[in-house]
């Protein structure tokens, strides 16, 4: 950096990036009060270390591999030509620079003066990744064991939502040239996948005990601390305020991008670099917010857990399209979203006996699918992407936004990506008998097993000294 214009607009985009991972910290710290919230205290600190220990197990496969997905399939099966070519790099380094200061330049340490912007935009693909893992550990509780969790944690947040982000996510993602793919706040690119992917496990992993009769009616098993619940969705509210400010970038020159040659025009973009303005997605937020959280308390009669929850799924539900609707319509699709959401959770429980056991599937997996869908008939004919405008790939621009494009897009990612690997993978994990806890030890509690290991440790530590 050479001149302190450009210093400053460098620096002004890392701490924009860090304070998005700061703010979407509170999103995990929300999913650990809020699913010990739901769960009974027999069950406590098994839920709190599976929602520990996804933390370093996504991060170390993220920074292995995950990240690598992202930037190398956007093209998927070699459907669409990639619009990008050998002069695009990430990161650029001043030779006499380096010369002088070798140790901070280098590209084997993690402090690189010559780079101040891949560490802090991993770090916030890094919690998308912990949500979508997050958002899977809520519909599984008190039932699964922390190695199975554990190998689906890093299924769902370092492989298959990740090759859903390079597919529809990426500005050279094959469902955006093809399809018209348009998803800016992760409707579906988060939420609908890691909805599906749960629904997948839950096929197999079967209710907990005593959720059904004898005669197969569903009981209502409440959260056992309403207080964790509120506050632990309230956090999830916090931080997805950084959630939807990672989906942007900050400061972008539109001119050359938009083929207009010798003008300069500074703004703010979502992740696929279609103008937009942190203003206005803050209207959009706050009225899909209100929606859901008015119709969740409607539908569900006043239950405080379905309308808190339901704020959420209001949020999810207009996501995709947050960076162009109006704040009414906003608030409309919440609304239809949450409605839809809570309809197919029951009808879903009672038909196929899945027990979920914080609505996850329902808020994240139905709310994030018809999300999308809407999305297609709203926006219809908009650009899917600001390289719609100028980019070409093997000769063919990029298709609009469209009902169908957007419909495929979300049987991609609720089904295609999402249930049936999670099925697939519950399944092989079921064969092994290593997905669910033994009878005994679900009806004791997963925090007995953990303090009777720890006292059989204590023994063997006591035996050895004497």
């Amino acid at each position: 950096m050479t001149d302190e214009l450009g210093a400053l607009t460098t620096i002004f985009t890392e701490f924009y990036y860090w304070i998005t991972v700061v703010l979407m910290f509170l999103i995990h710290v929300g999913f650990c009060m809020y699913e010990v919230g739901a769960s009974r205290y027999k069950h406590h600190q098994h839920t709190l270390m599976k929602n520990t220990i996804l933390i370093p197990l996504v991060t170390v496969t993220w920074f292995l591999f995950g990240w690598w997905i992202y930037w190398a399939f956007p093209t998927g099966p070699g459907l669409a030509p990639s619009i990008m070519n050998g002069s695009d790099a990430l990161i650029t380094d001043d030779s006499a620079f380096s010369a002088k200061y070798y140790v901070a330049t280098s590209q084997l340490m993690a402090v690189n003066l010559g780079d101040h912007i891949s560490g802090v935009f991993w770090a916030a693909f890094l919690l998308f990744s912990w949500t979508a893992a997050s958002i899977v550990s809520g519909a599984v509780i008190e039932r699964i064991t922390t190695f199975a969790f554990g190998i689906l944690a890093i299924a769902i947040g370092s492989v298959f939502w990740t090759i859903d982000a390079a597919w529809g996510w990426h500005f050279d993602g094959w469902m955006l040239k093809l399809l018209g793919y348009h998803d800016a706040y992760a409707s579906g690119v988060i939420h609908a996948i890691a909805g599906g992917f749960a629904l997948g496990i839950l096929a197999v992993l079967g209710p907990r005990i005593g959720k059904f009769t004898s005669s197969g009616e569903p009981r209502n098993i409440g959260p056992r601390n309403p207080w964790l619940v509120v506050i632990g969705l309230f956090l999830i509210y916090t931080g997805f305020w950084g959630f939807y400010a990672a989906c942007n970038i900050p400061i972008f020159n539109l001119g050359p991008e938009y083929g207009m040659e010798g003008v300069t025009y500074f703004t703010a973009t979502n992740i696929y670099v279609t103008p937009t303005t942190l203003s206005g997605i803050t209207f959009n937020f706050l009225m899909s917010l209100s929606g859901g959280l008015l119709a969740g308390y409607v539908i569900s009669k006043g239950d405080p857990f379905w309308t808190y929850s339901s704020g959420l799924a209001g949020i999810i539900c207009a996501s995709a399209g947050n960076d162009l609707y109006h704040p009414i319509q906003s608030m409309i699709i919440g609304m239809i979203g949450v409605v839809i959401a809570y309809k197919m959770h029951y009808w879903v429980e009672r038909k196929f006996k899945i027990d979920d056991a914080v609505g996850a599937v329902a808020v994240h997996g139905y709310a994030g699918f018809v999300g999308l869908v809407i999305c297609g008939f709203v926006l219809n004919g908009y650009p899917s992407s600001g390289y719609s405008v100028g980019a070409m790939w093997d000769g063919a621009t990029y298709a609009s936004i469209n009902p169908l494009g957007m419909f495929i897009g979300a049987i991609i990612m609720f089904f295609v990506l999402g249930m049936i690997p999670g099925y697939i993978i519950a399944k092989i994990l079921h064969g092994m008998g290593k997905l669910r806890i033994p009878r005994e030890a679900e009806i004791a509690g997963l925090d007995y097993e953990i303090m009777e290991a720890a006292k059989d440790d204590e023994k063997s530590v006591a035996s050895a000294t004497r």
